[in-house]
């Protein structure tokens, strides 16, 4: 079992967790309307919809895998020019990160909750991103890749769960430092630029 694989993975979700994206920024807006409990209540189902993701592509992506090394290296092109996409996406992107106080409908906390997984599972870009970031992190020759792929699920979603309830938590701090830090979205613009196209490369040098 390869833990620098591990440790890299973990690195690079941390880093696109706390990237200004719509899901955390929801979180955060959330927090500071509505306060930390139902920031956490959404971050709970943004979470709980990586799941059925998870399952997707481990379960679908482990049979492909099986198949042979020519269609294992078209996933990995194919990873690789996603990702690289994404972040020709950021490039292109305003850095700007709004936190206009639009209203936002107060909804009980388990509202939320089914809300955050209605969100997750019925955006089929998160089974795409997953489809592009697992396979290049395979971290064992002995455990099979459905394993595999759920075991980075699990990592994934736990090291998320801890940035976007961080978030949650610390939403008025979070809102008040991105306000009077005007350099703060640039940063975080090209350091997401950074990881993207760094984790298309190690994609596709890796080796089944």
């Amino acid at each position: 079992m390869n833990y620098d694989i591990l440790l890299a993975f973990i690195s690079a979700t941390a880093i696109l967790a706390c990237s200004p994206g719509p899901d955390n920024i929801y979180v955060l807006m959330q927090s500071i309307t509505h306060g930390k409990k139902h920031g956490l209540a959404t971050v709970a189902g943004l979470i709980s919809g990586c799941l059925v993701h998870t399952a997707l592509v481990a379960f679908g992506v482990s049979a492909i895998l099986k198949a042979n090394e020519t269609v294992y290296f078209i996933i990995k092109l194919l990873g690789a020019a996603y990702l690289l996409y994404l972040a020709y996406n950021v490039f292109k992107s305003d850095a700007k990160i709004n936190l206009s106080h639009a209203s936002l409908p107060k909804k009980g906390i388990g509202q939320l909750f089914k809300q955050g997984i209605i969100m997750n599972v019925l955006n089929p870009k998160v089974s795409i991103f997953f489809l592009a970031f697992f396979p290049g992190f395979l971290f064992s020759e002995t455990l099979s890749t459905t394993v595999q792929f759920f075991v980075l699920g699990l990592l994934f979603m736990a090291t998320s769960l801890v940035i976007f309830s961080l978030i949650a938590i610390l939403a008025g701090y979070i809102s008040n430092s991105i306000k009077s830090h005007h350099g703060v979205g640039i940063t975080l613009k090209w350091l997401q630029i950074i990881v993207f196209v760094g984790i298309a490369i190690f994609i596709f040098l890796s080796s089944k």
